[in-house]
């Protein structure tokens, strides 16, 4: 496995060639983000999507140290790849996302995924993600959409069809992760009319602490994965499996972390029931966090989010396969500082009756009540005692009975990027500023992290009108009959041991 994928990232460090300091679209020989031969007057633009372009320009711009380390030459980033993304090559992958992201997370995870075969992302941006600095990057990488949380944006979601149906209301007017919940649904319910038009045929929602492992591809290619697929499958669940550090000093997950805890669904049940209590070491479940996978939907007509999780459809119940070898990768708690960043974001009391209300996840509460209330000392010990894997015999017991599993693909094709120089190439090739109107939309949508979601809620609480519900759901080309009211799914813990009996 080591061997095919340095072969495969050799040849894509191989296959860089030129001499102008440009980027050019990969999938496209004229780069905006409109399919060749169509028009962006004839797709749906949303509120804080127009003001990016996807035209790239020659400048420089600041770098970023951690994203360039490597002694080797800059290399232009050119549209020849020969990872045959032809206009013609099916199938055409998108990817959606809600980031606060900085570029450090953000690049490479975005060109692991070029490199896995998809052409578009389709990314909601605030805080960091939507600064000047991170966001001109961004803008000009081709095949990438940003989409800022401006106020026009959150009046058009607050008309969102979905906030008169019932499959995601058990998650509405609560703090914390439940309004991130709802975000990200109003967000994968746009990206889905982007994705018609502009010709996709798959979409997923990953987060920028997800990778896609297409293991079981006849090559390690999510392209090739979903080529497979048979035409009548209209949804494919990746399992998740979770980052196991060995040391609570890591600042690069992607390419320090490369043992990770199968899921459930790819574990003989004895061996995941027999090692139940050795494998989760105290804490609350088998997983630190979520342990239902994210998923991938066919893009068809009444397609609809079900949750960051799951997709579904307004008119039938969509066909899934769940996968047997291929996997995300979710690096949850892989750096120390996470534990106080997801403390930031959220203004709930540190008391277990509060916790509830704004975390779905019984160790997302701990990691919440530790980060509030103890030393810098004090959170140190308890992150060392709960996520990191110290105990050398209890790792090679687990290693041994498959349950840890070591994975090194997407360190080594990220490592490959780097040392190419993409990432400083890219930073280099942006442009030194943003026009007045881009730079106002990304302040404003950088400033409002921490309060757009009740901003959202507050501004669907004052739009109440049918005119305005029947407007929303024109743009959003959805049909209003045969709804379907099965609920949103949530992120879930893995089976615990009452399941056994």
């Amino acid at each position: 496995m080591i061997k095919g994928v340095s072969n495969q990232a050799l040849a894509f460090i191989l296959q860089w060639k030129g001499n102008s300091g440009f980027m050019m679209d990969p999938t496209t020989a004229n780069s905006r983000w409109a399919p060749q031969g169509s028009h962006i007057k004839n797709h749906e633009i949303f509120p804080g999507m127009e003001l990016s372009v996807l035209s790239p320009k020659a400048h420089k711009s600041s770098d970023c140290s951690n994203l360039g380390r490597s002694g080797a030459p800059s290399f232009p980033y050119f549209r020849d790849w020969k990872f045959d993304f032809q206009a013609s090559l099916r199938p055409k992958i998108c990817i959606t996302t809600s980031t606060s992201a900085g570029l450090d997370q953000i690049l490479p995870w975005m060109f692991y995924h070029k490199v896995m075969g998809v052409t578009t992302f389709f990314l909601f941006v605030e805080g960091n993600a939507a600064s000047p600095n991170t966001s001109k990057v961004l803008e000009s990488i081709p095949g990438v959409k940003l989409i800022y949380r401006t106020t026009e944006l959150e009046e058009q979601q607050a008309k969102s069809r979905i906030w008169n149906e019932t499959w995601l209301s058990s998650f509405f007017y609560k703090p914390c992760n439940y309004e991130l919940f709802v975000k990200q649904s109003l967000n994968m319910e746009m990206a889905i009319v982007m994705a018609r038009d502009a010709g996709m045929d798959w979409i997923l929602h990953l987060d920028t602490d997800e990778l896609i492992h297409p293991a079981g591809a006849r090559e390690y290619s999510l392209r090739q994965l979903l080529l497979d697929v048979p035409g009548n499958v209209d949804m494919v669940v990746f399992p998740n499996y979770e980052s196991s550090i060995e040391r609570d000093d890591i600042e690069d997950p992607f390419g320090e972390v490369s043992m990770f805890k199968k899921n459930y669904d790819h574990l003989p049940k004895d061996t995941y029931f027999g090692m139940y209590k050795e494998s989760t070491r105290g804490n609350p479940n088998y997983f630190l966090t979520y342990g239902n996978g994210k998923s991938a939907a066919r893009v068809q007509d009444h397609l609809r989010p079900n949750g960051a999780h799951r997709w579904h459809n307004y008119m039938k119940t969509p066909n899934e396969v769940k996968l047997e070898e291929a996997a995300v990768l979710h690096y949850t708690y892989s750096k120390f500082s996470d534990l106080t960043s997801r403390r930031d974001r959220c203004g709930c009391k540190p008391t277990k009756e509060d916790v509830k209300r704004c975390f779905m996840l019984d160790f997302d509460r701990s990691a919440f009540i530790i980060a509030s209330t103890a030393t810098e000392e004090e959170m140190r010990n308890w992150y060392r005692e709960h996520v990191v894997w110290g105990d050398k015999d209890l790792k090679l017991k687990l290693l041994r009975k498959s349950i840890l599993t070591r994975i090194y693909s997407p360190m080594a094709i990220i490592q490959g990027l780097r040392e190419s120089g993409v990432f400083s190439s890219v930073i280099q090739s942006a442009p030194t500023t943003l026009s007045r109107d881009k730079f106002l939309a990304s302040v404003d949508s950088s400033n409002s992290s921490r309060t757009v979601a009740s901003k959202t809620m507050q501004s669907r609480k004052t739009i109440k009108s049918r005119e305005n519900q029947a407007t929303a759901r024109k743009v959003l080309g959805l049909e209003t009959t045969a709804v379907s009211h099965e609920a949103a799914v949530p992120p879930l813990s893995p089976p615990g041991l009452l399941v056994e009996a």
